[in-house]
């Protein structure tokens, strides 16, 4: 009796603690992103600096044993490479969202998603209109949105035209690169692995198309700017280390708890952030800019109830006979709160 409640107890310890560290590493890496894009003012060598840190450190713990992933294979790389420039796009268009505007702005533009998901799947996918509580839902988010914009005194051209950008890009990654790879068959650490090794691979691209690499040679020539800064450095690999660290923590806390429960935890995140973002930051927005914001959250709070009600209208008998047909891989769930915090391996947010 003593063994099965101290082994109830190291169960609780242990789901407790990823869940834990899945909230700290999901509500302080918008704000960790925004502190290291501040130091080191380089936005395409940094995102390289990530997609490097994650698909490094997938390879070496699939090396020793701790997790498995999907080998590399030149086949599955060339179906797998749209997606990833989607992807890589999507990263590039947050990263300078952040060096561009605070972090209740972004969250902001990250709220406007589904939204633009559900015009695109009625308009382009031929899927049914949505429901009533999610149209109402996406009406809040809409009125919040706006209502923060009227008000956002660090309004710039510069901020808001990288935030649509990023808008359109994280959009075409949900509403169809997300269905291509899901065809490919790769569990969650290949699609983490993949990811981040054909981004790597296409960072050069970025930055000579950004000009990025004159600032660099310049710094280097002249050994000044923040790209020999302690404190640029420090931030660089925070940035890092928690993009791999909510990797590890986002999949095994899906895998540890309900969907609701993660679902929740994911809803509690976002308010975490604007709470840090205001407490630690000196960059954030105003009282009704705040309220306007939490309005755009509750939106959001109110569109996943309702898509997990619609979700979850099948019957029983229709449930069974789906099990009966279709095996069970926990490993394939690839989330779209896995998207909002811009897991590369990382997100964003991406």
């Amino acid at each position: 009796m003593a063994s099965i409640r101290f082994d109830s107890s190291k169960q609780y310890f242990a789901t407790s603690s990823l869940v834990v560290g899945y909230a700290l590493c999901s509500s302080l890496m918008a704000v960790i992103n925004k502190f290291a894009i501040t130091k080191f003012n380089y936005p395409a060598i940094l995102t390289a600096l990530q997609y490097l840190t994650s698909a490094l450190g997938v390879w070496v713990l699939g090396k020793l044993g701790f997790l498995h992933h999907d080998p590399f294979e030149y086949d599955t790389a060339k179906k797998f490479m749209p997606a990833a420039v989607v992807f890589c796009l999507a990263i590039f268009t947050n990263t300078n969202l952040l060096r561009h505007a605070n972090v209740e702005t972004f969250i902001i533009f990250r709220s406007l998603t589904p939204m633009l998901v559900a015009i695109a799947d009625t308009t382009f996918r031929k899927q049914p209109c949505p429901s009533k509580l999610t149209f109402l839902s996406l009406l809040i988010i809409l009125g919040g949105s706006v209502g923060y914009v009227a008000t956002d005194s660090g309004f710039t051209l510069a901020a808001y035209s990288w935030g649509f950008a990023y808008l359109i890009t994280i959009t075409t990654e949900m509403v169809y690169i997300k269905h291509m790879v899901m065809n490919l068959g790769l569990n969650t650490w290949g699609f983490v692995f993949y990811n981040n090794l054909l981004s790597l691979m296409m960072a050069p691209v970025f930055w000579i198309i950004t000009g990025e690499y004159v600032d660099v040679f310049a710094a280097v020539e002249s050994s000044s700017g923040n790209l020999f800064e302690l404190t640029a450095f420090f931030a660089a690999s925070l940035s890092c280390v928690f993009g791999l660290l909510i990797s590890f923590f986002g999949f095994a806390a899906r895998k540890a708890i309900s969907a609701t429960a993660f679902t929740v935890t994911g809803v509690v995140n976002k308010f975490l952030t604007v709470l840090i973002n205001v407490l630690i930051w000196d960059k954030h927005a105003g009282p009704f800019g705040l309220v306007c914001l939490l309005l755009t959250l509750a939106g959001g709070v109110l569109y996943q109830q309702s898509v997990t009600g619609a979700t979850s209208a099948p019957s029983q008998r229709d449930s069974a006979e789906s099990k009966k047909m279709i095996p069970i891989n926990d490993d394939k769930d690839y989330g779209d709160e896995d998207e909002e915090n811009g897991i590369s391996g990382k997100t964003s947010g991406a």
